[in-house]
C-alpha cells in the first residue's frame, strides 16, 4: 500500500486532488511580508492576488526545505504506508534537491519502507495532467513502478505553451535582460515560452501584439497535439479570463476535446509570470530540445 504525493505546483483542481485522495505538498509564497501556503485554489483569491501585484505589491516565493518535507512524509510513513511524490521539474527549483534528501534520511529511519519520487520535467497543469492520470492509475491499483514507469514514458509528450502580458515579471525572474524588457514593452513584443526537454523555461519565439500571441499559441497547439479528442487540454490565465475564453474558441474551431478547462495561475506560479499570462497544456508530440 502506498500513499501519493503531489505539490501544489502541479496545479491539479483541488476538487480532483479531494476525489482521488491526493496528498498535497502546499508551495510557499510571501506577499506583503505574509507567507502562504498554496492549496490548489481551495481557499485562495485569485483575483485579489493579482490585484495587489497590479497595485505594486510583487511577491516572491521561496523552495522547500527538507524539513518541510520530512513533516509532510514522516506522518504516513509511521502508519506502515510507502509513498511516491509525483514533482514539479527539478529544472525549475531547488525544491527537488530537498525531496532528494528528505527521502534520503527518512529510508534511513524507515529502512522497511519505499519511498520514491519522479520528476515530470513539467510545470502548473503540465504536472497536473501527468498527475491526473498517475492519480487514476493508483486508484485503480496499479503498482508505484507501473506508476513511475508511465510518467516517466509520457512526460516529454506533455507540453507547454504559454506568453506573458508584462515582460517585467520575466526580468524579475531572469528570464530576459532588462534591457529586453524595456525595448520588448515600447515595442509591444510578446514573447512564446515553452518548457523544454530538461524541464526548463526558455523562449521559443517573439511576436508582436498580445493577439498575435494567442494565435500563435493556438497554431503550436494544431501543429503539435494528437488525439485532443482523447485527452485533458488545459488552458491556464492569470486573472485574463476573456483572453482564456477567446483562445478557447480558436481551439474549438479547429478540434473536439474529451475535456478543455479554463482555470486561474496560482499565486507560486503567478509571483514569476504576473497577470495577464496565458498558457496551454496538452499532451502531443515530442519536446523540442
Amino acid at each position: 500500500m502506498y500513499q501519493l504525493f503531489c505539490d501544489s505546483n502541479s496545479e491539479i483542481p483541488w476538487t480532483l486532488a479531494e476525489e482521488y485522495g491526493l496528498s498535497v505538498v502546499q508551495m510557499p509564497y510571501i506577499l506583503k511580508d505574509v507567507e502562504y501556503k498554496y492549496d490548489l485554489g481551495k481557499n485562495t483569491d485569485f483575483t485579489e492576488f493579482y490585484n495587489q501585484i497590479r497595485a505594486g505589491n510583487m511577491p516572491t516565493t521561496c523552495a522547500l526545505n527538507v524539513q518541510d518535507y520530512l513533516d509532510y512524509f514522516q506522518p504516513v510513513l509511521e502508519t506502515g504506508t510507502d509513498i511516491l511524490m509525483i514533482c514539479f521539474s527539478s529544472a525549475l527549483s531547488s525544491t527537488y534537491e530537498s525531496l532528494q534528501i528528505a527521502i534520503s534520511q527518512l529510508l534511513g529511519k524507515y529502512p522497511e519502507r519505499t519511498i520514491k519520487a519522479v520528476d515530470t520535467l513539467s510545470i502548473s497543469m503540465g504536472a497536473g495532467i501527468l498527475v491526473n492520470v498517475a492519480a487514476q492509475m493508483w486508484k485503480n491499483g496499479s503498482s508505484m513502478d507501473e506508476v513511475i514507469a508511465w510518467v516517466e514514458e509520457n512526460r516529454q509528450n506533455v507540453q507547454h505553451w504559454f506568453t506573458v502580458d508584462d515582460l517585467n515579471h520575466l526580468r524579475r525572474g531572469g528570464r530576459i535582460s532588462g534591457a529586453a524588457a524595456v525595448m520588448g514593452t515600447i515595442l509591444e513584443v510578446k514573447p512564446i515560452l515553452i518548457v523544454n526537454s530538461e524541464g526548463k523555461i526558455v523562449v521559443f519565439e517573439k511576436v508582436k501584439g498580445r493577439k498575435k500571441a494567442l494565435k500563435a499559441v493556438a497554431e503550436h497547439f494544431f501543429e503539435n497535439v494528437i488525439a485532443p479528442e482523447t485527452q485533458l487540454v488545459s488552458i491556464l490565465h492569470a486573472d485574463a479570463i476573456e483572453d482564456a475564453k477567446l483562445l478557447a474558441e480558436l481551439l474549438k474551431e479547429k478540434c473536439t476535446f474529451k475535456e478543455l478547462r479554463i482555470d486561474m495561475v496560482g499565486p507560486v506560479i503567478g509571483a514569476h509570470c504576473g497577470p495577464g499570462t496565458l498558457a496551454l497544456c496538452f499532451m502531443g508530440k515530442p519536446r523540442i530540445k
